[in-house]
């Protein structure tokens, strides 16, 4: 996300700093209505607050459930994106949405990759070319209900294992 086309804003800004406003400012996210508050340093930990608006209220007067939905999509692929590096190949696979309460209050979400999880992750890879992963998240409200979890499914494979299976694929 922030790698291409901004070598300029990398000289005076720390690229967790670069990723949370390109996020924000990024029409693909901010029509979610929902905002990155906090991102570590190393990009292992992101949090998200989406509050309750005209543009995100459903007809019961909660938020969309779509709305979440979309907040909580790319997060954890451009995470690993920006965390794994141009090696490799990360996508979204799928999505379980598990809409338990209305949200009809501001909303939080944290996603969060450990240092363990990475090496595991390049492990994994390392052996196999390409792997799924599952990670699990919850939108809470500011009493600490969950209203929301999304269980998401990612695929990661090595970069030149990947090209290769395309390759094989255009040619069948």
């Amino acid at each position: 996300m922030y790698k291409s086309g901004s070598a300029f804003l990398r000289r005076f800004m720390k690229p967790s700093t670069i990723y949370k406003y390109l996020f924000n400012w990024s029409p693909m996210y901010s029509r979610s209505t929902a905002k990155l508050i906090e991102v570590s340093e190393d990009l292992h930990y992101v949090k998200i607050r989406m509050k309750l608006n005209w543009k995100n209220r459903n007809y019961a007067g909660s938020i969309f459930g779509g709305s979440m939905l979309s907040a909580t999509d790319p997060i954890y692929m451009v995470q690993l994106i920006q965390i794994l590096g141009d090696d490799y190949v990360v996508w979204d696979k799928s999505v379980e949405a598990r809409y338990k309460k209305p949200a009809k209050s501001t909303i939080f979400g944290e996603f969060v990759f450990t240092k363990d999880e990475i090496k595991t992750i390049k492990q994994d890879v390392s052996k196999a070319n390409e792997i799924d992963i599952i990670k699990t998240m919850s939108l809470i409200d500011e009493k600490q209900n969950i209203i929301a979890t999304f269980k998401k499914t990612l695929y990661i494979a090595d970069k030149t294992f990947y090209k290769e299976k395309l390759k094989t694929r255009k040619s069948k």
